[in-house]
């Protein structure tokens, strides 16, 4: 008898957190590496979340809460979805969970049984595939292309779908590629979602980090019918720099809402209480500070999209919102160093860390080996110098 499960035999560790935890490894050994890697903001929480904390704690805020969260935390969840997208909700339609990991892992196990389709246009992020199985589903993976903007259209949508189809995912503004979907790419979408009656799992954690303009839409604000297929996962690690703190939210049908909360209770019971009360001033507090955040973060991907391209054989489309760039490293992949052959974007990924020092993710752990990831989360110096060492490493390649 085998002391693991099959379950746990078939699963690996998240790439991107091993990453980084590889390069945070490299740089204790006094090795100056830059990374890429973490998909994690590097300002600092905004003082008035932490004064929030600080504020909870000293009132003895640190006792067990409903396990779902408290009501200040779903009321402000539900002014939230109703200021930035006019969609209402009710406090039995919210739920609160320990991150967005976490909303997307119970949502799974509350509706995926053996024998569903679960619709993930690739790139995707790297944790939808595994949770989708361990649920039970079965992850049918759909090709976003680099030249329609890693975005499926309604015809590769018609493709994939099936009597078993479940739900499709859709990740916007996306990690890894930085995608969007506009509101026209939803409305088709959606006439596919309601006329075949699968739902859409819409993460929108990079909801308010967009650039030139773009206008966020929520797939769920289409129409009512459309509403009613739709779970939304959210939560306030990327927008306010609170990725330690753990908070996610689902919004979705009660009866699905409850069943998630039925799971929760049985597993971490409720997300910690000094987070939540940070939670509700993130989310009802004043919001300069994710405009700051914002307007940094577009100074910085106009510079490593514009460098990037003028590599020699690199494209590397203009994310439209996030903080990472894709970019397309697949004419190096005949290429060798020191006899070693470049093969997929594993090995670019090892030559880089091996030969640059510098950290970034493999395009495959994303479904799409063309690519590495880069997440510019980091600062201007540590760009320009990353952009400086990727550029004179790959000219080692012959």
């Amino acid at each position: 008898m085998s002391v693991l499960s099959d379950r746990a035999k078939s699963l690996k560790p998240s790439p991107t957190l091993a990453i980084n935890a590889k390069a945070k490894a490299m740089q204790a050994q006094g090795i100056q590496v830059i990374s890429f890697g973490a998909g994690e903001p590097d300002f600092d929480t905004p003082e008035n979340i932490k004064q929030a904390a600080k504020k909870a704690l000293d009132q003895g805020f640190t006792k067990y809460t409903p396990v779902g969260g408290i009501d200040e935390l779903k009321d402000a969840i539900i002014n939230k979805f109703k200021g930035d997208s006019h969609l209402t909700y009710k406090r039995s339609e919210i739920l609160v969970s320990c991150g967005g990991k976490h909303s997307f892992y119970n949502l799974a196990q509350a509706i995926f049984d053996h024998g569903d389709e679960v619709i993930i246009p690739a790139p995707y992020w790297v944790s939808y595939p595994p949770m989708v199985a361990l649920a039970g589903g079965t992850p049918v993976i759909v090709e976003a292309t680099e030249k329609n903007e890693f975005k499926i259209t309604s015809d590769d949508l018609k493709k994939a779908v099936t009597p078993k189809t479940k739900a499709l995912i859709i990740n916007s503004p996306s990690n890894p590629t930085g995608s969007a979907y506009s509101k026209k790419d939803l409305e088709s979408i959606a006439e596919i979602a309601v006329s075949k009656s699968f739902f859409v799992i819409s993460d929108e954690i990079y909801e308010k980090i967009v650039y030139d303009g773009f206008q966020f839409t929520s797939i769920a604000s289409i129409s009512e019918e459309m509403k009613k297929k739709t779970i939304i996962v959210h939560g306030v690690a990327k927008t306010y720099a609170m990725t330690g703190w753990r908070i996610g939210y689902t919004a979705g049908p009660e009866e699905i809402i409850s069943a998630m909360n039925n799971i929760q209770s049985q597993s971490t019971s409720n997300p910690t209480s000094i987070s939540q009360k940070a939670s509700v001033e993130a989310l009802a507090g004043p919001q300069d500070e994710v405009g700051k955040m914002v307007s940094a973060f577009a100074q910085r991907r106009n510079y490593i999209v514009d460098r990037l391209n003028k590599m020699p054989g690199v494209s590397c489309y203009k994310p439209a919102g996030a903080f990472y760039v894709f970019p397309n490293f697949s004419s190096y992949y005949a290429k060798s160093y020191q006899g070693k052959k470049i093969e997929n974007s594993t090995r670019l990924a090892d030559f880089f860390l091996d030969v640059a020092r510098v950290a970034l993710v493999p395009g495959v752990e994303f479904g799409a080996d063309p690519f590495e990831r880069l997440s510019y989360a980091t600062s201007m110096e540590d760009i320009r110098e990353g952009m400086n060492r990727i550029e004179e490493a790959l000219k080692k390649l012959n």
